[in-house]
């Protein structure tokens, strides 16, 4: 497999050697530690094979009941698509739409695009869209949340125990099964193995030399000169077609994100208006013979913990207080770091960045509780459970800062010091004057 000579780290920006990997082989970024590239053997059968799967899979988990109600001879069985279609139904439709598109179209546009992608691969064909594809494959992958739903699923069935009886459908088994398969399918991808197949219409004996006027492409990681760059003026001859795109998978080109600093404090600003509401209000209601509770985020902690499961109380407190807090004082803390153009520690405020990436998600947990909790307690006045105003803000909080944190361009934090070389080290200046280790 052919490989680009060059790749720039996409969270400190050093433009560094891409050396040839051995199987199974990891290369990191000299200055901030990041992982650039992974070999992963026999990629494209394995993730050919396992999406095949996963797709079937998918399904079942869509065409069957997965959770089933019973409470004094009633019962109510639910789809992963019915809490959706009820909250929808009682008004919540932000909810509905963000539950539908993280528990079901996410991860299903995924399986279909990369069977789009991975098949005619495995044929040995390049069709012309199929870059373009391969770039929404990795658009989609932060929001597809099935493990998370899963989660939820495990917290509403402890919260119905002692109230009804639970009963597991077939589809709750494919639906964890899935979640495994999917982790495999993204785990064994070789992006570099896809974008290696793409032609490229660049002039080879022009290689990018420490110095130069270059891009970077933040899908495909590809190096080239800004001269190079395509300029697309079909459409209407709208500016947002004039802008350089890359081309190998023809996204719009940036040397940093576009207004990285203003969004990401207006996207902060408005969780932080939503974070107060979403833990003081109630997330839901649920009456069961005759007897009305309001649950907010904290109560239903407290619930877990009355009844000694607090593993399981732990895990939701984390994910529900903590992680969503945590990310808006890492944000506001990284903003602040950019604008006063700090030196301090760029690797770990680097490192404060992952853990932005890798912890939003889980916040989720209590919006998908709501949404099975919805389907299942329909038994009218004997037992039901409705979903109130603090659930939305809450789901506001989660997708306001996932779009935050996909927002911020961590190259800012490494910008001030290449401005600044003498700052530090010696040996850190070198490698930042020259740009390769």
């Amino acid at each position: 497999m052919t490989q680009d000579t060059l790749t720039e780290c996409l969270e400190c920006g050093l433009l560094q050697r891409n050396p040839a990997l051995p199987p199974g082989g990891v290369s990191e970024c000299a200055r901030c530690g990041c992982v650039l590239h992974r070999d992963r053997p026999d990629s494209l059968n394995r993730t050919l094979a396992l999406t095949i799967a996963g797709f079937v899979l998918f399904i079942v988990a869509n065409a069957f009941p997965f959770l089933s109600f019973e409470m004094q001879g009633q019962s109510t069985q639910t789809t992963l698509l019915t809490g959706v279609m009820d909250l929808y139904q009682g008004g919540n439709w932000f909810i509905a739409a963000v539950v539908l598109f993280t528990s079901a179209l996410a991860p299903g546009l995924q399986l279909v695009l990369l069977l789009a992608v991975l098949i005619p691969l495995a044929l040995g064909h390049m069709p012309p869209w199929l870059p373009r594809l391969y770039r929404w494959v990795r658009t989609l992958a932060p929001w597809g949340m099935m493990d998370v739903f899963m989660l939820g699923i495990l917290v509403s069935v402890v919260k119905l125990s002692e109230m009804a009886t639970i009963v597991p459908g077939a589809s709750l088994f494919a639906f964890g099964a899935l979640i495994l398969i999917l982790a495999a399918a993204q785990a064994a991808l070789d992006p570099d193995l896809v974008w290696s197949r793409v032609p490229l219409k660049i002039d080879p004996s022009r290689p990018v030399r420490p110095g130069d006027d270059h891009l970077v492409c933040d899908v495909c990681e590809l190096v080239m000169h800004r001269s190079d760059a395509v300029r697309d003026h079909r459409s209407f001859g709208l500016a947002l077609n004039r802008l350089p795109r890359c081309p190998r998978c023809a996204d719009v080109l940036h040397r940093r994100k576009p207004h990285t600093l203003q969004r990401t404090w207006a996207l902060v600003a408005a969780a932080i208006a939503f974070y107060l509401p979403a833990n003081l209000l109630p997330i839901m209601t649920m009456t069961s013979l005759g007897y009305v509770q309001s649950d907010t985020i904290f109560s239903g902690v407290l619930f877990l913990l009355d009844y000694g499961l607090w593993p399981l109380a732990l895990v939701v407190f984390i994910a529900s207080v903590v992680v969503p807090l945590l990310k808006l004082l890492i944000l506001v803390f990284l903003l602040l770091s950019v604008h006063w153009r700090s030196h301090w520690r760029p690797r770990e405020r680097t490192r404060l960045y992952r853990v932005l990436e890798l912890i939003g998600r889980w916040s989720m947990v209590d919006i998908f509780v709501v949404t099975i909790l919805v389907a299942l307690v329909r038994l009218g006045h004997l037992a039901s459970v409705q979903a109130e105003a603090g659930a939305i803000f809450f789901c506001a909080v989660v997708v306001v800062t996932m779009l935050a944190s996909m927002s911020f361009d961590p190259r800012l934090i490494w910008d001030v010091l290449e401005r600044e070389p003498h700052v530090r080290n010696p040996e850190r200046s070198h490698r930042l004057a020259t740009g390769v280790p």
